[in-house]
């Protein structure tokens, strides 16, 4: 049986909706930390609207992004997003791309997870 491919979407300044920013960024730390120890990496993790913020300069979670992006993880980052927080020169791991990008990793996967 082949793996599932798994795309992530991340949306917001870490996981979760609502609550302490500085909790949401310990959640998506361990998170990250638990997928690099799992032999199941997700084929892409997208970032899009304020989610953007973790790839860039100063974000809590870099050094982890770094080491899945290392093991083959795409990390697509909206070229919007990042324009409009004034951000694209402070992206520190994955590539830029459009919702097209984002679209198609959506496509070509088997299950996509908010986060």
């Amino acid at each position: 049986m082949e793996p599932r491919s798994i795309v992530y979407l991340i949306t917001n300044y870490g996981i979760g909706q609502t609550g302490d920013q500085a909790l949401r960024a310990k959640l998506t730390a361990t998170f990250l930390r638990l997928q690099l120890e799992s032999e199941d990496l997700p084929g892409a993790i997208c970032f899009y609207t304020e989610g953007v913020r973790l790839a860039c300069e100063g974000s809590p979670v870099l050094e982890e992004l770094k080491q899945l992006e290392k093991k083959g993880v795409r990390l697509i980052l909206c070229q919007t997003c990042l324009q409009q927080f004034g951000l694209v020169d402070q992206v520190q791991v994955g590539i830029i791309g459009g919702m097209g990008d984002i679209i198609t990793a959506f496509q070509t996967a088997d299950s996509v997870i908010t986060l």
